[in-house]
């Protein structure tokens, strides 16, 4: 299901596709438009920061307008694209998790923010003044010491850590009831679990028994991460395959819900429109004129 779409690297978006490049930042005025399909998935982190303009994200069937004072992240694996904008200022910091993580001694880390690889949050950060400036002022220094001729990673790695660091305060503030670390660390990797199964269509005792957890102490984390149940979780990753392939796929009805495991086609068909509101059919034809696919 994978090769419904074209996974790029940071070097396809800056039109340099053999580079295996981990960091790059570019303000939008710098930037020539990327060779990569409308529609796609990055194997990257990508954050956008919008001084002035606006545009309309698309992330897995999910629209959000982005206006100024805004941070908008996306993560690996998103099927992410880029409706309309209108004359934007700001720029994009693209970078993996092996940049990220390179030289930290806690692995977590990157889990422990909240904000990236969660499907069940809002990924744009809308800010007041003083907020997005002082996240303007580190992006600034970032762009300093990027564009050095010897520029340091040990420094833009830090700086980035920043950036994401003030964003974590700022997402805090707007939901004070925070979750603890530890359960948003176990949720992402429940989530990396679902990732690697979600075709199988496996119960959430399957996931506990691999966390090593009880079903309890999992459906309280997703409850207090996510707002939803681990079967909710299960549910809303399997529909959302099923969107993809009914939008970018040749399969019928019957051979998407035997790919996700329903072997009951009704069934599953029950349940899409109980999720999205329409039939399966339905859904595809909206999408199938969104998209132009004949």
């Amino acid at each position: 299901m994978d090769k419904l779409f074209r996974h790029y690297s940071i070097g396809h978006f800056i039109n340099e596709p053999e580079n295996p490049t981990g960091f790059e930042i570019l303000q939008f005025g710098e930037m020539d438009e990327p060779e990569v399909d409308d529609v796609h998935k990055h194997t990257f982190y990508e954050i956008i920061w919008t001084d002035g303009g606006s545009s309309r994200q698309v992330i897995d069937y999910n629209e959000y307008e982005v206006q100024p004072r805004s941070l908008f992240f996306i993560s690996p694996g998103q099927v992410h694209s880029f409706e309309e904008w209108k004359p934007l200022s700001g720029g994009s910091i693209f970078f993996t998790e092996e940049f990220f993580l390179l030289g930290q001694q806690d692995h977590d880390r990157l889990f422990e923010l909240t904000f990236l690889d969660n499907f069940h949050s809002n990924p744009c950060l809308s800010l007041d003044v003083q907020g997005f400036e002082e996240i303007k002022n580190s992006i600034t220094l970032l762009i300093k010491e990027y564009k050095r001729p010897d520029r340091n990673y040990k420094i833009l790695q830090s700086l980035l850590h920043v950036i994401l660091e003030q964003a974590q305060r700022h997402v805090n503030i707007k939901n004070p009831v925070a979750s603890a670390k530890s359960s948003v660390v176990l949720y992402k990797r429940f989530r990396q679990l679902v990732e690697q199964n979600f075709t199988k269509n496996e119960t959430p005792a399957f996931y506990a028994e691999r966390l090593n957890i009880t079903q309890h102490h999992l459906n309280r984390t997703c409850k207090a991460v996510a707002g939803i149940t681990s079967s909710e979780v299960l549910r809303s990753r399997s529909m959302l395959e099923a969107k993809r392939l009914l939008t970018f796929s040749g399969l019928s009805v019957s051979e998407i819900a035997s790919t996700l495991h329903y072997f009951d086609s009704s069934y599953f068909s029950k349940l899409f429109r109980t999720e999205t509101g329409m039939s399966p059919l339905a859904f595809k034809a909206v999408m199938s004129e969104k998209y132009r696919i004949k």
